[in-house]
């Protein structure tokens, strides 16, 4: 089929200044100013199409038309994702090892990645009762990271856990940055794979021993399609790409703060009869209303035509992630946070899409989705019913050009009581 349908284009030799100078909000500004789901814009020197919408959604994660060998830039690889990584793969191979992720995502070793984050919160809980304030996006990734460490087997040492965890949460705050914020995650990612690869060594050594079903096991031990273990080095890589999502959790538990903080009407919900189920609304609605990733890229496998436009092979295509979950065609009275409208949500995977949309086990959907919503549920319910504390006077404004952002004053609370 021959198209017939001009891509609306954006102005300007290239565009990605525009990208950092307008963050999550770029492609919105777009797709409102074209009056379209589509438009093209030269990004980092090259010609990129952007969808955003459900439509466009299942369009982007239909495996025979994409793939992700190339589309993501090689600073974001040496950075946040790793090089090697099952971000990067695809089909059979990307399956094969896409299995290795989910085998990890067991009722079981879910169980015991909250019962790991529950004795994780106690033991903060009674340090910050001796504390005046503490500044609660510090502390939440240092928590998820002793809780990360700990449910994937990786021994951690007390002394290290500071530097472990600025590293990790270096990685996730160099993406979308540029200058000494990008500098510092490639650093972080390069202190952190050494690390790592000392300790699959140790564990194929039998230096350390680790239990069958941890991570780390897995990783060190697994396979590809052709039966040889993975290199040292991607085996590193793997097991940091289980690492670094769950510390980047303590992103999503700031905002819950803040969102309890700013709506106190919803507190006394997770106090009442159904409180898990109100727990599982309102963590899906922190992960729909608040930024966290903006946008993902892929690259057109081959030639064809969708909606009478036209989509060459090797064209890098980028999905509007932030822009979909805030689409009005999609959501009533998107910019205002009301956990309710999860009540009777169908669970579509194109049209609430904060991790990726489409199939977990075949497509590129985030593996650690559930944990994230899990580790969300969990820690509400501690700061719900466990812990009192004040929220002082602070800048709470969170910027909407930075990515991934914080809110300014990384959120602090004061005058903790265990109750």
């Amino acid at each position: 089929m021959t198209s017939n349908l001009q891509i609306p284009q954006e102005e300007g030799i290239d565009n990605t200044l525009a990208v950092l100078s307008e963050g999550y909000q770029f492609i919105p500004n777009r797709l409102v100013k074209f009056n379209s789901n589509i438009f093209t814009a030269r990004l980092l020197g090259q010609q990129a199409i952007i969808i955003g919408g459900k439509e466009a959604a299942e369009l982007f994660y239909d495996e025979e038309r994409f793939q992700r060998k190339g589309a993501v830039p090689k600073r974001v690889f040496k950075s946040l994702f790793g090089v090697g990584g099952v971000q990067g793969l695809d089909d059979a191979a990307h399956e094969h090892r896409k299995q290795l992720f989910m085998s990890l995502m067991t009722e079981e070793r879910i169980r015991y990645l909250k019962k790991c984050l529950n004795h994780q919160w106690e033991i903060a809980a009674k340090e910050w009762e001796r504390k005046r304030k503490i500044e609660l996006f510090a502390a939440a990734e240092e928590m998820m990271c002793r809780t990360a460490c700990q449910w994937a087997g990786v021994p951690l040492w007390a002394k290290e856990l500071k530097q472990r965890t600025k590293d990790l949460a270096a990685m996730i705050d160099a993406f979308g940055a540029v200058g000494p914020r990008y500098w510092r995650g490639k650093q972080a990612r390069s202190r952190s794979e050494h690390w790592i690869r000392g300790l699959i060594l140790q564990v194929r050594t039998g230096k350390i021993f680790v239990h069958e079903d941890t991570a780390i096991y897995q990783m060190a031990w697994h396979r590809d399609p052709q039966g040889d273990l993975l290199s040292v080095k991607t085996a590193a890589v793997e097991l940091i790409n289980i690492l670094r999502p769950i510390v980047a959790i303590g992103r999503f538990i700031t905002f819950s703060v803040l969102a309890l903080h700013q709506h106190p009407e919803t507190r006394k919900q997770f106090l009442e009869e159904d409180a898990d189920g109100y727990a599982q609304m309102f963590v899906q609605e922190v992960r729909r209303f608040y930024p966290f990733a903006p946008f993902l890229g892929a690259k057109v496998r081959h030639d064809f035509t969708w909606n009478g436009y036209a989509f060459k092979q090797g064209t890098l295509v980028i999905l509007d992630l932030y822009g979909t979950n805030h689409s009005p065609a999609l959501w009533e009275d998107p910019n205002t946070f009301y956990p309710e409208r999860f009540k009777d949500w169908g669970g579509s995977p194109f049209d609430f899409i904060p991790q990726g949309g489409g199939d977990y086990d075949k497509g590129h959907r985030c593996a650690g989705e559930w944990i994230t919503i899990e580790a969300m549920k969990t820690s509400l319910q501690f700061l719900t019913t466990r812990i009192e504390y004040e929220v002082p006077q602070q800048d709470l404004n969170y910027s909407m050009v930075r990515m991934p952002t914080i809110p300014k004053s990384r959120l602090m609370i004061q005058n903790v009581k265990v109750k």
